[in-house]
């Protein structure tokens, strides 16, 4: 065969090599969602990989069966052409002996490089792109190797029943999928960082209870009817609030709630009592079990067309209290901020913080990065909670505890109550110390 000849089969060869390798990478690696706009845009070529991805096993095989026979061809005229350089040119003579060699060494470069390395990078940085370009092709040599793909999954489908592995892979989404799709689009600048907050905050609507967001029943200030008419006053003049729950006597005798719009112009404008006012204008409460998420608390709010609920625990005794307007910050606001008195978290330096004792440990989280689960978390809800579970006893000023190379240290108690803690980053603290020490 002429020499010629030779050379052009073989570079034939390598681009059918090129085309089953570029075709594995392109079709394999196309992303779904990219695919799916283009189908719902009335792209049939976009489907027809879509269908590829859903069952793969013949269009691999065909793949394999390319790759390999163009390999073996490839190898077998390779070392032929080899030869008839070694008898045309003289002065390569003294080189024949090491010809096998110089055969494997070369038609491997050019196999690697040309029909396999650059096709599948060209594919990788535009899978798409190709894949919508030779989907035909390959439909084409699929539908044309039929009866050999057809023996070829038939022994790989044995195997896989004998090992017992899934042979469709599982497409389902799930939250780390797309946890980790945020995230990927944070760092490439796409999110910015509150985007990115406000997304992972929706999806924690499912996991955080109510309780974790609501005012607990000690702070919860209240209108009841037992009360004098001096009390009644100085309590609406102490706590300016929009709404006010109302009851018979204590807390958990609930009667429903009025609004300072209603109450406020009828006190300056009518003789009436306070707790006569409180009867014409008293409205419905809302109630709700603390066993609710705060996807199921918005449902509720939506349903009862209402912005504030009380929540009751299993023995019908209230334990705080939730607005809309507590689901819409769980939602929107950052939790760490600087130099903030109404803020729950404190940042005091890079390295330490000063947190409110009812914070709930969804938002600790958020801010001791290392700490991905508190141990039995489910049996409790804020920090001070975690405290008092891991110390088994009432919460004294200046009490310590360590978890996760993070120094937990009671500062302020009031009435037996976690009302302050600080918190200390030991890792941090003891990197910064040995930094010290070296520098001296």
């Amino acid at each position: 065969m002429n020499l010629l000849i030779k050379l052009f089969l073989i570079f034939t060869l390598v681009g059918i090599g090129a085309f089953f390798a570029i075709s594995e990478i392109a079709l394999a690696s196309a992303r779904k969602l990219k695919l799916h706009t283009l189908v719902e845009e009335g792209n049939k070529k976009a489907q027809k990989i879509l269908d590829i991805q859903e069952n793969s096993g013949n269009f691999f095989a065909a793949v394999q069966i390319g790759i390999n026979a163009v390999s073996i061809l490839g190898g077998s005229l390779g070392a032929s052409i080899v030869g008839d350089f070694f008898q045309e040119l003289e002065w390569l003579s003294p080189l024949k002996p090491f010809g096998n060699i110089f055969s494997f060494l070369i038609v491997t470069w050019l196999f690697i490089e040309f029909a396999d390395l650059l096709p599948k990078r060209i594919a990788m940085v535009y899978p798409e792109k190709i894949a919508l370009a030779i989907i035909h092709p390959m439909l084409f040599l699929i539908f044309f190797l039929k009866p050999f793909i057809k023996i070829i999954n038939g022994f790989a489908s044995i195997f896989f029943k004998l090992f017992g592995m899934e042979q469709v892979r599982n497409e389902d989404v799930t939250y780390d999928d797309i946890f980790a799709v945020v995230d990927a689009g944070a760092e490439s600048g796409i999110l910015q960082e509150k985007e990115q907050s406000l997304i992972e905050n929706i999806f924690e609507l499912d996991s955080r209870w109510v309780s974790s967001i609501m005012t607990t029943r000690d702070e919860i200030s209240y209108l009841a009817l037992d009360d004098t008419e001096e009390e009644l006053r100085e309590k609406i003049m102490d706590y300016p609030h929009s709404k006010f729950l109302i009851t018979e006597s204590d807390i958990d005798s609930i009667l429903g709630y009025i609004t300072s719009k209603d109450l406020l112009p009828s006190l300056m404008l009518s003789k009436k009592s306070i707790k006569e006012l409180i009867k014409n204008y008293r409205k419905h409460l809302l109630i709700l079990p603390n066993t609710l998420t705060l996807s199921e608390t918005l449902d509720r709010f939506n349903e009862a067309k209402d912005d504030f609920a009380i929540i009751l625990n299993e023995y019908g005794l209230v334990v705080g209290l939730v607005t809309m307007k507590d689901v819409v910050n769980t939602l929107m606001g950052d939790v760490v901020f600087q130099n903030s008195e109404d803020q729950q978290i404190i940042e005091r330096d890079e390295h330490s913080w000063l947190i409110d004792g009812v914070t709930p440990i969804e938002d600790v989280k958020k801010v001791l990065d290392r700490i991905e689960k508190f141990p039995e978390e489910d049996s409790y809800e804020s920090i001070a909670g975690f405290l008092m579970y891991m110390l088994k006893m009432i919460p004294k000023r200046g009490a310590k505890l360590e978890f996760m190379d993070y120094q937990f240290e009671i500062v302020d108690v009031d009435n037996f109550k976690i009302d302050q803690i600080l918190v200390i980053d030991m890792l941090e603290e003891k990197k910064l110390e040995v930094e010290n020490t070296e520098s001296h």
